[in-house]
């Protein structure tokens, strides 16, 4: 109970990781910031595979928007949906 709870309240900050991250690639100098570096060095990993695998398909390809962090935010939202019903 407690470990789904934890759990839970992990997969949220990382969504909102994601999203400050994704808000913070509109503006350079934050990118280039410590907070810049922390959110690249959490989210990374999450976002690498996502992105190599769109870059497979046609639907990527030549797009100037990379939809790798929705993508990985609905999954980590999936997870959530999942423990959540574990409860």
């Amino acid at each position: 109970m407690i470990l789904a709870s934890i759990t839970i309240r992990i997969l949220g900050i990382l969504q909102w990781l994601i999203i400050i991250r994704a808000l913070c690639s509109w503006f350079p100098q934050v990118q280039q910031s410590a907070v810049g570096e922390f959110l690249y060095t959490v989210t990374e990993p999450m976002l690498a595979p996502c992105r190599n695998l769109l870059s497979r398909f046609q639907v990527g390809r030549g797009m100037m928007l990379d939809f790798s962090p929705l993508i990985v935010f609905l999954l980590l939202e999936f997870a959530r949906r999942i423990v959540y019903a574990l409860l």
